[in-house]
């Protein structure tokens, strides 16, 4: 299942009545499906929803709950998984940035070392949400998401 099937599902995760209005969800959503005031509840439009799950990820007071009505519990950013690419496996195909929401990845430029592929890469660290579309779309499974070494 694509990342696109999944929204027209409308599975979007849910912002209780937990939340304090804090604003954190909604600066990191990818899509901008978070809406709220300061100091009040937020909530997820479930049609910009695309599941990637940061919003959980982020909230201090465990008021996001994914699809299937289960909380979601905050984690440190240092702990999320990031991308880590299988270079020799790796096509070069692009879908992993173009699934990407968070346009964190970006294509090294072709080595000199006679492969004349270009490779995906974690252009911009911040930026990842850490949410796996990346591996998901992966045709070859060159993509596995893990916690960066030394950042636990």
């Amino acid at each position: 299942m694509t990342v696109r099937n999944s929204v027209a599902m409308n599975m979007a995760y849910r912002i209780t009545d937990k939340c304090n209005g804090c604003g954190v969800c909604m600066r990191l959503c990818p899509v901008d499906a978070i809406t709220g005031s300061k100091n009040a509840l937020h909530g997820i439009a479930k049609d910009r929803c695309i599941e990637c799950g940061a919003c959980g990820r982020v909230c201090p007071r465990e008021a996001v709950n994914d699809p299937f009505g289960i909380p979601c519990i905050m984690v440190k950013k240092s702990l999320w998984e990031n991308p880590h690419f299988d270079q020799i496996t790796c096509v070069s195909c692009r879908i992993c940035i173009d699934a990407c929401p968070a346009y964190c990845l970006g294509l090294s430029d072709a080595s000199t070392d006679g492969d004349p592929h270009a490779r995906p890469y974690i252009a911009d660290e911040k930026a990842c949400i850490g949410c796996g579309f990346c591996a998901r779309e992966c045709p070859v499974e060159a993509i596995t998401m893990a916690v960066s070494p030394g950042t636990q």
